[in-house]
């Protein structure tokens, strides 16, 4: 007599895709975090540019004429103060594409990237989540910790309110969703290998210039804040900071939000649209 042994594989669960994503995330972020040196010196650059910055604003807030310059645009210099150390703090999650993304992509081993049983969009997307969140917990906190400790018109002040210190913190996540959406976005865009960085490069300057991190969108004419308020850019940085400092109530943090998740949705579809008929045509360059 024989015995007949029937082995029957599992069907995969449903949710072991994004488990997989999820762990790739957790182990970038632990494995960025690491580097402790860069993280020192990097804050030590936020540092000195922050209190450069808020040296040249009260300049130009104590001797300029303000109804002339536009200055005083309903924003106080205690107010700027703040919103200038909250920028560098969030121009730490701005949106960019890794060296080893480009690399992967110009040497051609993105191919190798394809033989994992995971979407390329969606392992990419975790992986840029996590590098953009690792340089809070050092190096952001160091920034942070400089804007509170710093004597007089140095010092950052505490939130407007206790309800608009907790709109902040969701709208904080949702400016992390909206960087690493767009990053993404350009990443795809860069998957055409005979374009070069160029494209990229023009595709990342832009939204660091709409975000108010360079320039609070608030002290820009009148005529463009509707426009500055709507697109996408002002989600990176300066909706979270308005929030913070009570430029924008509260109950503003609804639509605030709202608008992150709309354009977080929108790149994520043209990311994924971009990549997926890239990938369709991708030619693997080297040996």
């Amino acid at each position: 007599m024989s015995a007949e042994i029937r082995m029957t594989a599992s069907p995969p669960s449903k949710t072991a895709p994004w488990k997989a994503y999820f762990s790739i995330f957790r182990i970038e972020l632990l494995q960025k975090v690491q580097y402790r040196i860069a993280a020192l010196a990097g804050a030590a650059t936020s540092i000195f540019w922050g209190i450069v910055e808020i040296t040249v604003y009260t300049v130009f807030y104590r001797y300029a004429d303000n109804n002339a310059a536009g200055i005083a645009a309903g924003m106080t210099l205690q107010q700027l103060a703040s919103y200038i150390w909250l920028g560098q703090f969030m121009f730490l999650i701005q949106p960019h594409v890794p060296g080893e993304f480009t690399q992967k992509i110009t040497s051609g081993d993105v191919g190798l990237e394809l033989c994992r049983p995971m979407r390329l969009y969606r392992h990419w997307f975790a992986r840029l989540a996590a590098i953009n969140l690792s340089s809070l917990p050092v190096r952001g906190a160091m920034v942070l910790l400089a804007g509170i400790i710093l004597p007089g018109g140095y010092r950052m002040s505490l939130p407007a309110s206790p309800a608009g210190f907790a709109a902040t913190l969701i709208s904080a996540v949702g400016s992390l969703l909206l960087c690493t959406s767009y990053g993404m976005f350009v990443t795809s865009v860069r998957m055409n290998v005979s374009w070069g960085n160029g494209p990229m490069f023009i595709l990342l300057l832009v939204p660091g210039v709409l975000s108010g991190t360079y320039l609070p969108l608030q002290l820009w004419p009148d005529f463009m804040q509707r426009f500055l308020l709507l697109q996408p850019f002002a989600g990176y940085a300066d909706l979270p900071i308005r929030l913070y400092i009570g430029s924008l109530a509260p109950s503003d943090a609804v639509w605030a939000v709202g608008l992150q998740i709309l354009w977080s949705g929108f790149f994520i579809f043209l990311g994924n649209l971009i990549m997926n008929r890239q990938l369709k045509n991708i030619v693997v360059q080297g040996g």
